[in-house]
């Protein structure tokens, strides 16, 4: 179904042809309509009391509560997003129009030109830096990719409301740029309760092995009889390696892959769970990236397994919450060490808790820009 359009019933009631007013429309040719940064942000627009709109890819039922979600399908290939590039702007509703992918914001623009709207646009990754980490970085692909991300980064400079993931992440000028972290919402994790009597790790995330993949799979096998719950979608460049793993480890049955889910329904894999692994390799685009994934962890009481790569390093160092490895060898002697002496990952999980306690208190980010967009959509109605 990858051009087919379907919409799923929202917590607002609407029916297919419904025309409820839109306050904000969430737009994405790339993501699903169940990644985590686009729930957090409906979430936090809802509850300032706007009407949301999400249109993205996927099965609608992992869409936000609340929001009028409309799917447009599979993923597809690459003329199957360039034409969703090119309409998609056009189809949002909303006074407001978020995009969240860089090749949007062209047609988002010209878009905003002709209904007189506003115009934000989420900037969660440094697309730059993002294009250089994948296999196909340094073909023409690459470079076509790299010269539309320059365009685009022009243009999201010159929008209503330009939101960076961090200080770093560019444009680090724009006409109003606001700073919202990958910080969790907190209302999504569970509450820590007793371990599973198997230790069992967890990762939730994009999977694949820039991001980990082969390092904590490599861990479990050094670790048994540690077992993994791994939630997200596998890259396409890694599905064929991680079968043949599958296929032929003796760790496999201890490995369990769920692929994606909305946050609530992947963080009930944290309930019992021993330990959370963050074990991105330090390349350009992760070396300054803080995960949400770390914050969540913390939050729902893990202790931490993660690569030294220096911001997520001095976290694990400064919360006590966890240890920091080299490799996948040094991780599978975490894990057997935790598995021997549990009662340090009770000490870990107290120590996690602390420190969420004292540093992802108080106002999120996320409520922050929904006030923010709350601005622009009286401005639009003006």
């Amino acid at each position: 179904m990858t051009d087919a359009t379907s919409e799923t019933a929202s917590a607002a009631g609407r029916r297919p042809g419904d025309r409820t007013p839109i306050d904000v429309s969430i737009i994405s040719s790339g993501h699903d309509v169940a990644d985590a940064r686009l729930h957090r942000t409906a979430a936090a627009l809802i509850r300032a009391g706007l009407t949301v709109e999400v249109i993205g890819l996927g099965d609608p039922a992992g869409g936000p509560a609340g929001a009028h979600v409309v799917s447009l399908g599979a993923r597809g290939g690459a003329v199957d997003r360039a034409r969703r590039d090119l309409t998609v702007p056009f189809k949002a509703r909303g006074k407001v129009v978020m995009t969240l992918d860089p090749d949007l914001v062209p047609t988002a623009a010209a878009a905003r030109l002709l209904r007189r709207g506003r115009l934000a646009v989420d900037v969660h990754e440094d697309y730059l830096k993002l294009l250089r980490d994948r296999p196909w970085g340094s073909s023409w692909k690459g470079r076509a990719g790299e010269s539309l991300v320059r365009l685009c980064t022009v243009v999201t400079g010159r929008a209503d409301l330009t939101v960076v993931a961090d200080d770093h992440v560019p444009p680090l000028s724009a006409r109003s740029r606001l700073v919202v972290k990958n910080l969790p919402d907190m209302g999504y994790l569970p509450e820590p309760g007793e371990f599973d009597p198997t230790p069992r790790a967890l990762y939730i995330g994009d999977v694949r092995r820039s991001r980990g993949l082969a390092t904590m799979l490599a861990a479990i096998e050094a670790a048994d009889p540690w077992e993994l719950d791994i939630v997200g979608p596998v890259a396409g460049t890694d599905k064929v390696w991680l079968e043949e793993w599958r296929r032929t480890s003796p760790a496999a049955k201890r490995v369990r892959l769920h692929g994606r889910l909305s946050p609530e329904a992947a963080w009930r894999f944290a309930r019992g769970a021993w330990a959370g692994f963050a074990l991105l390799d330090d390349t350009p685009a992760f070396r300054e990236a803080v995960p949400t994934k770390l914050y969540e962890y913390l939050g729902s009481g893990l202790a931490v397994v993660a690569t030294p790569l220096p911001r997520m390093a001095r976290i694990v160092g400064e919360s006590g919450a966890g240890r920091v490895v080299r490799d996948a060898e040094d991780a599978g002697r975490v894990l057997r060490e935790w598995a021997d002496h549990p009662e340090e990952l009770r000490a870990m999980r107290e120590a996690a808790l602390e420190w969420t306690a004292h540093h992802l208190a108080g106002v999120s980010p996320s409520d922050e820009l929904a006030r923010t967009i709350s601005d622009l959509v009286r401005a639009a109605e003006r």
